[in-house]
Order: structure tokens, then C-alpha cells, then sequence
């Protein structure tokens, strides 16, 4: 197994501080492939991770190098050929597919280099869909789409089909998607990457100013060194192993936040 990467400090005896369950953790995570001729690729080889609440993470490396593999396995849209990912504390080993899929549902969001929404819907319809899958009321799943479209800068475009917004306002929604059923954990995969450098560091902005208000854990799989810089530390994916590519800094707590 290979050394642990993304341990947090514990709080010291005394401190009165509650420790949370990690949004995540991944424990000596192994994925190969089959390839043409009957041998395996092996992508990931041991891998460990651990993301504390609040806590921004980026993913760094070449291209080929399994960051996508990688954080479809973090957020449940794929599994380990071996080892142990765990969502707020539950495993998902053993699991089976309509369970994981349930925990997924209400610990992660995604959000991808496109942005996947559906045409004939509105930003508002999109946004609601994740609160509709968990159960919740049609009404309820709208105020809460409705609420987080206005804190990424969407109020007045919530009755608009993506044909109808810019590819910034598009990813927003995405964003807010993402964030609809309050998650603690949001997986980025290249979230700018089809936005030109103005709309790009916006979107960063966001990403970032939505992690102090709601919380929220992040891993940012990029290329992008700025956004990667951002983030409270930076991990690089060599060799099927994340390596430490920069000293952590202070995760900040989520209750200093903005209200």
C-alpha cells in the first residue's frame, strides 16, 4: 500500500472541537483495464486520499495520467478494480448499484468540463433535477434551484434553455446543479476548460466563494495552474499515485464563512 496522502491534523485534546466525517476518503484504490491483447493496464496503483470538510484539493498531472479515471471513482460513477472509497463516512464497498447511487446522489456533485444540460429544459428545470431524484417535492426542489441560481448570478435567466445562455452562464447552471441538494463534496473535472480566460476565472471565483458559503469540499481535476493554485493543497497524480505537489495550507472552516 502506499503512503497515505491528504491526512488532516486532528484537533487537539481539549479543544472542544467536534471532528466531522471526511466527505471523503479513498483507501489503496487499484484500477486496471483489459487491453487488446489479453494483458492489464493498471491506471491507479494504491492510491489514498483523504479530503476534510471544507477543504479544497487539486489534481494535477499529465494527460493520460488517470485524473478521470480517478474522480469518477472518488464520486461513485465507477469502481475500483480494488480498495475502499468512502462518502461521508460509508463505504461503498459491497454496495450495490441503486444503493451507491443513492449515496452519490446525496453526498456528491459534479460538475464537468461540459456542462450536460438538457436542451428543452430551463436553467431552473435543470438545476431542480438532483432534489427531484432524492424525493423531494416539486415546489421545494424549485425554491432550492431557484435560490442557489440566484447565488451564482442567475436570477434573472432562470426560465432560459442553455441555447439561450452564454457557455459561462451555462456552466453556472451546471454549477448550481451541482449544489442543489446541498452536498459536501463537489467534483470538478476540468470546469473551465471550454470557457475563454476571462469567463474561466470567474467561474473560479465562484467555485471558491460557493465552497466558503456552503461548505462544501472540493476536488478540482485541471490543467489550469491558476485554479490549481488555489486550492488549499495540490496533489499530483504520477505513476498512479497522488504525490504532493505543494505545502497544505490552513483548510478554512466552513462556519467563518459568509452567512
Amino acid at each position: 500500500m502506499s503512503e497515505s496522502v491528504g491526512s488532516t491534523p486532528t484537533a487537539p485534546a481539549g479543544s472542544g472541537a467536534v471532528e466531522r466525517a471526511a466527505p471523503l476518503e479513498a483507501r489503496d484504490i487499484h484500477r486496471s483495464y483489459e487491453v487488446g491483447d489479453g494483458s492489464r493496464l493498471e491506471v491507479l496503483r494504491g492510491l489514498n486520499l483523504r479530503v476534510a470538510p471544507g477543504e479544497a484539493v487539486s489534481v494535477v498531472g499529465t494527460s493520460g495520467a488517470g485524473k478521470s479515471t480517478l474522480l469518477h471513482i472518488l464520486g461513485a460513477l465507477d469502481r475500483p478494480t480494488s480498495g475502499e472509497v468512502l462518502l461521508g463516512g460509508e463505504s461503498l464497498a459491497s454496495r450495490s448499484s441503486d444503493e451507491i447511487a443513492g449515496i452519490r446522489n446525496r453526498f456528491v456533485g459534479f460538475v464537468f468540463q461540459f456542462h450536460h444540460l438538457l436542451r428543452e429544459f430551463s436553467a431552473l428545470e435543470n438545476a431542480s433535477l438532483p432534489a427531484l431524484m432524492a424525493g423531494m417535492s416539486v415546489s421545494d426542489a424549485r425554491d432550492r434551484a431557484r435560490d442557489i441560481l440566484h447565488a451564482v448570478g442567475l436570477g434573472a435567466r432562470l426560465d432560459h434553455r442553455p441555447w439561450q445562455l452564454s457557455g459561462g452562464e451555462q456552466q453556472r447552471v451546471a454549477v448550481a446543479r451541482a449544489l442543489a441538494n446541498r452536498p459536501p463534496l463537489l467534483l470538478a473535472d476540468e470546469p473551465s476548460g471550454n470557457l475563454d480566460l476571462k469567463t474561466s476565472g470567474a467561474l473560479h471565483d465562484l467555485l471558491f466563494e460557493l465552497r466558503d458559503r456552503e461548505g462544501v469540499a472540493l476536488v478540482l481535476v485541471t490543467h489550469n495552474l491558476e485554479l490549481a493554485s488555489r486550492a488549499d493543497r495540490t496533489l499530483e497524480l504520477r505513476e498512479g499515485v497522488l504525490q504532493e505537489e505543494a505545502e497544505q495550507r490552513p483548510t478554512p472552516d466552513p462556519s467563518e464563512g459568509s452567512p
